[in-house]
């Protein structure tokens, strides 16, 4: 067979799970069965710890040598082009091996398809196909009391890159008022805001949808202030950190009516604001009210 004529076997892939199922396996000993020297390439993001790649290489490398000791692992690193990449992992086949005839192996919906290198290509044929990303998810639904397991968690909450969190505070006008609300067993008043959302277009898209989540009301003219960090108490003692994006906007619509984690609504005349009427991490954002509005 053709195949048998070279030297080197290379699978390309991920394998981001905990486990390698029988699929996976079956690809690895298919060119294992063909050529005396297998290389695995895997897949490594600049992004630590996300739900597509939640393992790191050190995780998948154990993993793979432990069910096939007689592979060599090798990083393949992301990159934005699909030349450069193809050229990359050309350069690390021959770090690795850098006399022999290679072809590279993908299952379905592989690499191939952006792969510009010098290096044969060939698709292995499956008979089994598993979902990474359903495995992914399985596996996130269920909790162990091992040692080991616990471990796990701690290792991925540490080996990720300090986050900040943004959000987005909004100071509401009516008819020359300001607009604030109040949170259960809360004494004090705060700017209506929250959690930008992986799907909002924008933090003004961010603005408008909290509003109507919190009070109901559609909001216009969304203009930016300024932006500063909060000292939430839930972080305080947190690497991570919140830092808020402050805007104005204007009443457009609606019937005001407190709701999701808002208790209570106010409207308060500008010459009645007061540091004391605020909660202790939205004083900043009254100064910088006060400045944009020079009052």
């Amino acid at each position: 067979m053709e195949s048998e004529q070279k030297d080197i076997g290379v699978i390309v892939g991920r394998f981001q799970v905990h486990e390698l199922h029988h699929a996976h396996k079956d690809i690895i000993q298919q060119v294992a069965n063909q050529h005396k020297r297998v290389l695995v390439l895997l897949g490594v993001t600049s992004a630590l710890i996300t739900r597509n790649n939640p393992l790191d290489f050190v995780t998948r490398k154990e993993m793979l040598l432990q069910a096939f000791p007689g592979i060599t692992v090798l990083a393949l690193p992301d990159m934005a082009s699909d030349a450069e990449w193809s050229k990359e992992l050309d350069n690390r086949v021959r770090e690795a091996c850098p006399v022999g005839s290679v072809v590279l192996y993908g299952g379905r919906d592989s690499f191939i398809p952006y792969y510009f290198g010098h290096f044969e290509t060939r698709e292995l044929e499956q008979k089994t196909f598993v979902s990474g990303t359903e495995v992914r998810k399985d596996v996130s639904r269920e909790v162990k009391g091992s040692g080991d397991f616990r471990a796990g968690v701690i290792f991925a909450a540490y080996n990720q890159y300090p986050k900040v969190f943004p959000t987005v505070d909004v100071a509401i006008f009516k008819d020359g008022d300001l607009l604030l609300g109040k949170k259960p067993h809360q004494e004090k008043f705060r700017f209506i805001g929250g959690f930008s959302d992986p799907e909002d277009d924008c933090y003004e898209t961010a603005v408008k949808r909290e509003v109507m989540e919190e009070t109901n009301i559609v909001v216009e003219n969304v203009t930016y202030i300024g932006s500063t960090k909060i000292d939430d108490w839930r972080y305080r003692k947190e690497t991570d950190k919140i830092i808020t994006l402050f805007f104005k906007a204007d009443y457009a619509s609606g019937e005001i009516q407190p709701q999701d984690d808002i208790s209570e609504i106010r409207l308060f005349e500008l010459s009645a604001l007061h540091e004391d009427i605020f909660v202790k991490e939205h004083i900043p954002l009254f100064n910088l009210l006060k400045a944009h509005l020079n009052f």
